[in-house]
């Protein structure tokens, strides 16, 4: 990936939905450059997705927070399974350093929150663990890449 590559993954990170044309005068490229490069970032796996984020998917969960939590011994597997039965997990990392994994929780108010903590401390096998509430996010997910449907396809402009 050279400094094109990563001003185009910038522009793109800006405003996933700009049209090709407009992401090529940003740029000063031209657009079958541009057409070209998103296909190779694509092909060679720098670019890995789309998604879509709505406000529903924002509102949903209104207190969000990361917990760090420690496992005693070999338990890691069979608590990450208890994890992923629970419905406020938005996501379960397994990490390096000082914590085993790092989960993410959502949940409609503080008090479902601190049960949801409550919960988790309780497994058999969790010796430590550390929680900070989000406050505000400036960015998350990833975004269409311009030009192109989530599909593949290149969309008509």
């Amino acid at each position: 990936m050279d400094e094109t590559d990563e001003r185009l993954i910038a522009a793109l990170r800006h405003d996933a939905r700009a049209s090709l044309s407009d992401l090529a005068a940003a740029l000063g490229l031209a657009r079958t450059t541009v057409r070209a490069r998103l296909a190779r970032l694509r092909a060679g796996g720098e670019i890995v997705g789309f998604t879509v984020v709505t406000r529903a998917d924002v509102a949903r969960d209104p207190v969000r927070g990361l917990m760090m939590i420690g496992i005693e011994g070999r338990g890691a597997a069979r608590i990450k399974r208890q994890l992923s039965a629970m419905a406020e997990l938005r996501a379960v990392h397994a990490t390096n350093g000082r914590w085993d994994l790092i989960v993410e929780i959502g949940t409609d108010t503080l008090a479902a929150f601190d049960l949801v903590l409550d919960r988790i401390r309780r497994l058999d096998g969790v010796v430590s663990s550390e929680t900070s509430l989000l406050l505000s996010t400036q960015k998350a997910g990833l975004g269409a890449a311009g030009g192109e449907d989530p599909k593949g396809g290149q969309r008509q402009r």
